[in-house]
């Protein structure tokens, strides 16, 4: 059985990749409505286009899309972008919300004709719940079981045809019965700086603050590649020149928040930091197992393993092998060891 992430904890760092209560406000604001605003993730916005449009020169609904990736790099700002694009409505839910069929067959029959069901964390749906979706993503029909035992029957209900878009932090998770189902299947990547910078800026204007682009690329190197903590980044920049009654972010504003934040020079926070200092000096560098590195740091391994070293990783300080964790050279550098 999967271990549900720490959301607790999570929610006192602000380096975590998760949604936060005060992200949802300002991510709606923030977030583009169309292809061409989306920064980033260029070849996944190439092959859509082309879906897309293929889609509606045969005036047909789009093929279902999988979306896999570490949290905050866009999936569900896609979802919404897609509908816009195809001029379609858009339900959301999400994997741990659908607890019986019941819950997913008022959902599927309340959906019109080319419309999107948006599953966030597809990886968690119920198995029963599960096998419901299946015929109604391949023949639009909903499978109903009446009555019990030998006098049941099955009552076949159609549905409109529509798009199911699926987003998961977790692919290996999802059965391969239901991952073959989905006709696109796009894997989000972390953005490069630039691309951050550019994000930062777009959201500072939409914002109403002017910035430096010095201080953009402060901010940028320290936000994880990961736009969910940029834009909660600039945030916190923001608010702090607003108490100081300035109203462009310089890149000393910048510096002296983040630092005040214990965010790094590369985004890395206390927690991170903890990880790395316990692989290096507690198991001589590692390899050392997720369940003995949760047990040593006190968080749990789903955490360690869906947060924070996807970014690890990503950045070169951590590596996964056969037998366990290992900090790399980059990682020790880094540390100053």
């Amino acid at each position: 059985m999967e271990n549900n992430i720490n959301l607790g904890e999570e929610e006192e760092r602000v380096t975590s990749s998760l949604e936060k209560e005060e992200d949802k406000v300002v991510e709606l604001s923030l977030r583009p409505k169309k292809l061409k605003e989306y920064i980033g993730q260029e070849s996944i916005k190439r092959n859509l286009n082309i879906s897309m449009n293929a889609a509606k020169k045969r005036n047909d609904r789009l093929e279902h899309i999988l979306l896999y990736g570490a949290p905050g790099l866009g999936k569900t700002t896609l979802a919404y972008i897609i509908a816009e694009e195809m001029g379609v409505n858009i339900k959301v839910t999400s994997g741990p919300v659908l607890e019986k069929a019941g819950d997913l067959a008022a959902i599927l029959t309340n959906l019109e004709e080319g419309d999107i069901l948006f599953i966030d964390e597809i990886h968690r749906l119920n198995k029963i719940v599960e096998e419901i979706l299946y015929p109604a993503m391949e023949d639009y029909a909903l499978d109903i079981i009446v009555g019990k035992g030998p006098s049941a029957k099955t009552i076949r209900i159609d549905l409109p045809k529509i798009t199911i878009i699926g987003a998961t932090t977790r692919i290996s998770l999802i059965s391969a019965p239901l991952r073959d189902r989905f006709g696109n299947v796009f894997r989000l990547v972390f953005y490069e700086d630039k691309e951050i910078k550019e994000i930062i800026k777009r959201s500072a204007k939409i914002l109403n603050v002017e910035i430096e682009d010095d201080a953009a690329d402060e901010i940028a190197k320290r936000s994880r590649k990961t736009p969910r903590i940029a834009n909660r980044l600039l945030k916190r920049v923001r608010d702090y020149i607003n108490v100081e009654e300035r109203s462009k972010i310089k890149v000393e504003d910048a510096k002296f928040m983040l630092n005040s934040l214990e965010i790094d020079d590369v985004g890395l926070d206390q927690v991170d930091r903890e990880i790395l200092e316990t692989i290096l000096y507690k198991f001589s560098g590692g390899p050392v197992g997720l369940n003995t590195l949760s047990a040593a740091t006190n968080e749990e391994m789903a955490t360690i393993e869906d947060v924070y070293e996807p970014f690890l990783i990503q950045a070169g300080f951590l590596s996964r092998t056969p037998r366990g964790r290992i900090i790399t050279e980059l990682g020790k550098k880094h540390l100053g060891a």
